[in-house]
């Protein structure tokens, strides 16, 4: 059985959005946007990982694959639930009209339309593809949404004991928010929707997720053609905002934060921990594949907290991930690229550090980040990076592994992560700099 270790990555070939991620009958079950035969886009999957802690994985194999008309090129991202002591899966299948002759895991022109369908696993084991059903079929009115792009249903029961659902989509060139509800989780009824009031929201709102954290409603979501600092980007956003579950009316806020301000995360999802707490895994997106025994593309960040501090998100390092790294190292030792490390200082302005060639600096109250020293440049792939002004000093905790890191300022109160390709030999810190150093007991 193949197990990794904090960055959960597919065994090869394609991995992408986090699906179904949930405690359930004492395991973290996450699953996982798959392409098994090529380490590139392809006709989705639903690969299936499962940890006691947060930390070590265990791949179970393949969960949903396409089996029935509506899904028979694909099935894409969702959420799962618990209803009844079963485990409950929601996607999105989609049909393909017309298929490339070149490459049949693609459509030509978007030709293409978008179900709401599910699958009930009696124990999170058992997956039967010959019992999916069709919940939302494809929709028809474009002043509703999009019959193409309407997709990643994320579900949860609200305090009324009722089912809700929030589906990503688009209209008139803005991205749109579409509410349902059911009695028992199966029989889905149009509620409400919200849409942004401008392209500059995004054109299709990807993978959303709402959630009630520290007293308030808390939106993520993925939209396509965000506006950021001038230029459209496909980024994860969040914000506060205001919502009245009975009803499903939403209120926007005036603006969005980044999840993450690396540039790679993307498509990020949520669910509660053992312990009741918020927790989030994202897919570090990845321009080309990793050349191995075993070619692939694309991990998971390591899993993080959701707070609200101020009325703003923050997405601390989860106390699962912190207490994995408990043996101290003398920061002076040698670097090795592939043991999961975890570095931890203050930055003054000026100062800055290099990790294995990665170099972090405190510039002008930014943190900023450039990774052309481990990674040649290839398209979509930002290698100077920073966050938004924090203060004369900070505190980092840097977590770094083969093909990662992660830096998490002031506890939390922004995270930028990135990928790697390369790692260089070497550490370098301020003088006069109190640099605090551990590794995991078992590293892979």
């Amino acid at each position: 059985m193949i197990r990794h270790m904090l960055h959960l990555r597919s065994p090869g070939n394609w991995i992408n959005d986090p699906n179904g991620f949930l405690y359930y009958r004492g395991l973290y079950h996450l699953f996982y946007q798959h392409f098994p035969y090529e380490p590139r886009w392809g006709t989705m999957h639903w690969g299936h990982a499962v940890s006691r802690d947060l930390v070590t994985w265990e791949h179970r194999g393949i969960a949903l694959y396409p089996s029935k008309y509506w899904d028979q090129n694909g099935c894409f991202s969702g959420s799962a639930m618990e209803h009844e002591g079963a485990l409950c899966l929601y996607y999105t299948g989609v049909r393909y009209e017309v298929v490339s002759p070149e490459d049949i895991h693609r459509s030509i022109d978007e030709q293409f339309e978008a179900s709401q369908l599910m699958l009930v696993s009696p124990d999170g084991v058992r997956f039967d593809n010959t019992q999916k059903r069709v919940i939302i079929p494809p929709i028809t009115d474009p002043e509703t949404g999009d019959r193409r792009h309407t997709r990643d249903p994320k579900v949860w029961r609200g305090a009324d004991g009722r089912f809700h659902m929030v589906l990503g989509t688009t209209v008139n060139g803005c991205g749109r928010l579409l509410f349902y509800e059911s009695p028992d989780g199966l029989t889905w009824t149009y509620q409400n929707c919200c849409t942004g009031k401008s392209a500059a929201l995004g054109h299709m709102w990807e993978c959303p997720d709402l959630f009630f954290v520290d007293g308030a409603w808390v939106l993520c979501m993925s939209p396509i053609g965000f506006q950021w600092e001038g230029k459209a980007v496909q980024q994860s956003v969040c914000a506060v905002v205001e919502f009245e579950e009975i009803s499903a009316a939403l209120t926007l806020p005036q603006d969005f934060s980044l999840i993450d301000y690396g540039g790679d995360l993307y498509a990020p999802q949520t669910a509660t921990d053992s312990e009741g707490r918020r927790t989030m895994i994202a897919w570090m997106r990845m321009p080309r594949p990793v050349d191995a025994e075993t070619p692939w593309s694309g991990l998971m960040c390591a899993p993080r907290l959701v707070e609200v501090r101020g009325g703003r998100t923050a997405f601390p390092m989860h106390p699962n991930v912190r207490a994995a790294f408990q043996k101290p190292v003398p920061c002076d030792a040698p670097f090795e690229a592939g043991v999961p490390c975890l570095f931890e200082l203050r930055l003054r302005e000026g100062e800055s550090v290099s990790i294995g060639g990665y170099r972090i600096a405190l510039c002008g109250s930014c943190i900023c980040t450039d990774r052309s020293g481990v990674c040649e440049r290839a398209d979509g792939l930002t290698m100077q990076a920073k966050t938004p002004e924090l203060g004369e000093a900070v505190q980092l905790e840097i977590l770094t592994d083969e093909n990662i890191i992660e830096i998490y300022v002031n506890h939390g109160a922004c995270v930028l992560s990135q990928v790697i390709y390369e790692w260089q030999n070497g550490l370098t810190f301020p003088a006069q700099t109190d640099v605090r150093r551990w590794e995991m007991e078992q590293p892979v």
